[in-house]
């Protein structure tokens, strides 16, 4: 194939480090209602806060970004939560943390506190129970915000992260702490018609700051008498990380948040404050509302009819979302992306977006109940549904293009530096490059010159889809299995030490 021009990767935008894992670290402290909940206590009860920290290996960046990814699980603990994921070792969640670290990230898979009461038979207090533990979530992820920054400036930086480059990652049930990490800035905005309830004595805001702390976790929340379900005098929030070591305060503000399958509590907390966003959304996703809707609770009704179960609150999808941030302006910034290569898949996602920015809808059947194309997870999973099974082959390809599209706005609104600069692809011819055989019925036989080892190799579609990638060749022979292609054409992106070709290969 001759030279060609392809934009340029690198850092932030392709897969180029090994990865180092430090599980199980404390970013704080805070109470939790799940022994209250479970008859284990009469009251809240300290919980440790911990993040699996995913960290590159060989990028010699002492000036990292940070994206905090939260998991999925409805606020409640896994396996109760019927679902198939709800922890920080979730599989889809490893999978996120490491291709972040390998594009040179540091990614924190963060726990947070969880705990509500799904099943009961007054929708008041089973959304009473859930904005709370949203609320909940809210704190635990600017404690998490917080903590990245006190560790760089005051805990000497073990992990060579920039603290004035952070960004917030939820999948699932964690697109809803996305969403409002992204949005309250003022506590005023959670006291709305819909979040107040009357407890026996007049309405009052489901949330109260004295009783749970404010929204950003740093004061002190105590239970007042006459309060449901937990004693007087019984602390719901402790303070973490509230200053430098020099007493000035730490910022929990971030850059962007990146929202899988989750929604908005509100509308009306989207304003001209609100940072970049990016969602994936299923629109035909049973749970999470693509537009405006009625947000319900998975296993709480007829398994094989998820309009059965338990309504819980009204919210506000990816869509609306998007739309509300298209009107205000708020991913204008992503406009100023040049025009990408094929794998940045932005044509895809306009054709189905109505022109949002930072929109990217996937048509996808995931059956009752409610699987997300981006979710796999072990086969002796407790909570494994009929449909769709345990499909890591698939799911990964999403991730290919979620990672892709995400890539140039996440170098935008978190200014990373990257380079879109367009660079020359060499000829094949520079490196002996060979496929063999070809067209081929098989494994392909991929070599070069042994002073010329390959570094990783991406497989397209003709249509510019990437299909899967082998990183870390690092050898100048390479076996290439057909792993079920169809019969036709693709393309091979070699990386080199050097630079970049892109080989034909044809399978009959």
């Amino acid at each position: 194939m001759a030279a060609s021009s392809m934009k340029a990767q690198g850092p932030y935008l392709e897969a180029l480090y090994d990865v180092q894992v430090t599980s199980n670290q404390i970013y704080g402290v805070n109470a939790t209602i799940l022994p209250v909940l479970f008859q284990l206590s009469a009251e809240a009860l300290p919980q440790p806060l911990v993040m699996d920290i995913y960290e590159p290996v060989g990028d010699n960046n002492d000036a990292r970004p940070v994206m905090l990814v939260f998991h999925t699980g409805n606020f409640l603990p896994f396996p109760q939560n019927n679902g198939t994921g709800g922890t920080k070792t979730d599989s889809t969640i490893v999978e996120l943390c490491t291709r972040l670290a390998q594009r040179g990230y540091v990614a924190a898979s963060v726990d947070y506190r969880l705990g509500w009461n799904p099943v009961d038979p007054s929708q008041d207090i089973r959304k009473f129970f859930l904005i709370n533990a949203a609320y909940r979530g809210l704190q635990d992820a600017r404690t998490a915000v917080r903590y990245m920054r006190k560790l760089a400036v005051d805990g000497n930086n073990p992990y060579n992260i920039d603290p004035d480059k952070i960004g917030v990652w939820g999948v699932g049930t964690g697109g809803y702490i996305a969403a409002v990490i992204a949005t309250l800035d003022e506590y005023q905005e959670v006291v709305i018609p819909k979040f107040l309830i009357n407890l026996g004595a007049g309405t009052v805001p489901m949330v109260i700051e004295p009783v749970n702390g404010n929204i950003w976790g740093t004061s002190v929340g105590i239970v007042p008498p006459g309060y449901p379900v937990l004693p007087a005098g019984d602390t719901l929030c402790y303070p973490n990380h509230v200053t430098y070591a020099d007493g000035s305060p730490i910022s929990s503000d971030v850059s962007m948040v990146v929202n899988n399958g989750g929604a908005l509590g509100d509308i009306s907390w989207i304003d001209e404050n609100t940072i970049p966003w990016v969602s994936y959304h299923v629109p035909t996703d049973p749970f999470a509302p693509y537009t405006n809707g009625v947000l319900t609770v998975p296993g709480t009704g007829d398994p094989a009819d998820p309009s059965d179960d338990f309504a819980v609150v009204d919210v506000s999808g990816s869509y609306d979302v998007q739309a509300r941030l298209h009107e205000l302006g708020i991913n204008d910034i992503f406009n100023s992306i040049p025009a990408w290569a094929p794998e940045d898949y932005s044509e895809v996602a306009d054709s189905r977006n109505n022109g949002y920015n930072g929109l990217f809808p996937f048509p996808f059947d995931g059956g009752p109940t409610g699987e997300q194309p981006w979710d796999y997870y072990a086969e002796d999973n407790p909570n494994i549904p009929p449909n769709p099974p345990p499909n890591p082959e698939r799911a990964k390809i999403y991730w290919d293009t979620i990672m892709a599209y995400v890539g140039p706005r996440a170098c935008i609104a978190m200014n990373l530096g990257c380079n879109f600069t367009n660079t020359k692809t060499l000829d094949a011819a520079t490196f002996n490059l060979k496929l063999a055989p070809n067209p081929a019925t098989d494994a392909v036989v991929v070599s070069a010159d042994a002073e010329h080892p390959m570094r990783s190799i991406e497989m397209y579609d003709a249509s510019g889809r990437l299909m899967r990638t082998y990183f870390n060749v690092d050898n100048n022979q390479f076996i290439l299995p057909r792993e079920g292609a169809l019969t036709g054409i693709y393309f091979l992106r070699i990386r080199f030490k050097e630079g970049v070709t892109i080989q034909k290969l044809i399978y009959r």
